[in-house]
Formats: structure tokens, sequence, C-alpha cells
């Protein structure tokens, strides 16, 4: 007769609400999800069809005479696949160390934002290789190397380069961008380029603005964007072991101006999408689960999600750089 063992797994809503996805993520600088937002799917894997831009925006005659028909049109669609692949991190709360430091931290929420952090990390980092990505984004229809750092504060044209790349969009693929999508240090640095600033001065801010006081919102208001995205979240691009060397998951190099979804609406072009499973226990942030392993007298403490970050439509997005020195 079957019987469960120890090793079966419990979920712990618990411990997945003391690291409430959104929130953590924000906080932490994380945008993924931003850039590529969710789209939740019934199968691991499967098709689904992309309409070619070029028919989204196809013009026919309109005109009808008496007793003729209507104009009709035929239109196809792009076969295009996705795979959700499950990625998760574990980490063993020991029961001796667990009570030997219980007056120093909570060893089970420590655990859990450790693996939290983990899938969160890796997820982030898929999606910035998406996007910032010389492969995908090549030709001067897709991408642009500004002539002026924006790091070079005094004579940096963000502006202009925003505005120029802007129009390559529209021009080649009859969208307008909404999204500009930078790490914190490029953020940094546009709050203190002249050119920007003078915009937000003559807007009605004064010449007595700082950078310190710039938000995103007035970035968004000077670029004439929806977004501006900013990234935060960093790794240790050092072995284990080895001295820690903090790098940002999003490059200072590039800058993304591009469509991102606003609604759940497959059929809304934009730069790409999350596409998640959840049938298999999973949840976009990452589910929480235990078991007991006694091979280490400990509790293990599991995160994981099913999901896959995919391109959807590369002239949706222009990809500026040499944007720092």
């Amino acid at each position: 007769m079957p019987s469960p063992t120890s090793a079966l797994s419990t979920q712990r809503p618990d411990l997945a609400t003391f690291l409430e996805f959104d929130l953590e993520s924000e906080k932490s600088g994380y945008i993924a999800t931003q850039a590529f937002p969710v789209v939740n799917v019934a199968s691991q894997a499967g098709n689904f069809g992309k309409i070619p831009l070029a028919q989204l925006l196809q013009a026919r005659d309109t005109k009808r005479a008496p007793g003729s028909g209507y104009a009709r049109a035929n239109w196809t669609f792009e076969k295009a696949t996705y795979a959700t692949e499950e990625h998760g991190a574990e980490e063993v709360v020991d029961d001796r160390e667990s009570k030997m430091y219980a007056e120093y931290f909570q060893a089970e929420q420590i655990s859990t934002m450790r693996a939290f952090s983990s899938v969160l990390r890796n997820a982030e980092q898929r999606v910035a290789d998406a996007v910032f990505n010389t492969t995908t984004w090549t030709g001067s229809a897709l991408t642009t190397a500004v002539s002026i750092e924006w790091s070079t504060s005094a004579t940096a044209v963000p502006i202009t380069n925003v505005e120029a790349a802007v129009s390559k969009i529209y021009d080649g693929s009859g969208l307008w961008p909404n999204a500009l999508i930078i790490n914190y240090r490029v953020f940094r640095n546009l709050r203190n380029c002249a050119q920007v600033t003078d915009k937000i001065a003559a807007s009605g801010a004064g010449s007595a603005i700082k950078a310190r006081d710039i938000t995103t919102e007035m970035l968004a208001q000077v670029f004439d964007l929806d977004y501006i995205i900013v990234a935060g979240a960093s790794k240790n691009s050092a072995k284990e072991g080895q001295t820690a060397t903090p790098v940002q998951i999003w490059s200072n190099e590039y800058a993304m101006l591009c469509k991102i979804a606003t609604s759940g609406d497959m059929r809304e072009p934009c730069i790409g999408r999350t596409f998640h499973w959840s049938d298999d226990g999973s949840t976009i942030g990452g589910t929480v689960e235990s078991y007991r392993e006694e091979k280490v007298r400990g509790d293990v403490i599991r995160v994981r999600h099913d999901v896959d970050e995919i391109v959807l439509y590369s002239a949706a997005g222009h990809l500026l750089s040499n944007i720092t020195a």
C-alpha cells in the first residue's frame, strides 16, 4: 500500500508572503516582468500566432459602390512557439544552526529570501540578455551608437538621441515606443545631463532643480514617453569563494527604447513577453515549498517557477549603445 515519505514537499504560503513578489522585486530593482509582461498559458509548451506588423498596418480601399460587396482581405500569421522551463533554488535550514543563531535571525526567512533572490536574479539576467542583445538588434534600423556618452553631462544629447530612435521605430514598424529601459547608473547620469535639466527647468521647475529631485516621471515627460523603467538589481560577477565584484545585471552600455505591452492581449504588438505555466504549481514570483531531509537533519526551503521569456517584435525596439564611458 502506498504511503507518504518524509520527502514530500509542503506549500509554504507563510514564507511566500514574507517576500511579496511585486513589492520585493520593485524594491530590489528587478524589472524583468515590466519589460516582458507576463502572459499565463495553459500548456507547458505550445504554438501561438504572431501577426506580422505589415499586416496590422495594411490599408485597403473601403469605398463601396451600390450593389457591390464590401472590401475583403485575407491575413496570415506567423507560427511562433514557447516552451517554459522550470527554474528554482533550494536552501537548507539546519536544525542545530537554526537553534544556535535564533537570537540573531530567523533562519527560515533568511533562507527563503536567498532562494527568492536566486530565482529573481536569474530571471532578470535572462530578460536583460534578451533585451540588450546586439545580435537581435543589429543594423542602422534597429540600433544606434550615440556619439556622446550620456555620462558626459555637459555635452550629451540624450533627448536628441531618443527622438531619433523614436522615428526609426515608427518608420520600421508603425509603432510609437512607450518606454525607455536603462539601468540605475544611466538613470543617475541622465539626471545630470544639461540637455535634460535645461528642459525640466524650462517646463517650470526652475533653474534650481537638483539632480536628486528628478524622478522617472519627470524624465518620462522630458522624453515624451509613458515609462522610464530603471533596472537596479546587481549580481556578484566573481566566482564563488573569491572577493565579491558587484556589477549591475543590466549593462551601463545600453538603453532600449521600445514598445512594451500594456495589456494581456497577445495581439498587442510589443517587444516581448514572459510566458508562465502554472499547472504544476508555479507562481510567477516563485512558489515556496519546504520538505524534511533527515540526512542533513534540516528542512529544505525551495522556490521555483516555470517560465519562458521571448522577444516577439524586434522592430518594436531600438537599442542605443555607447551610453556610458
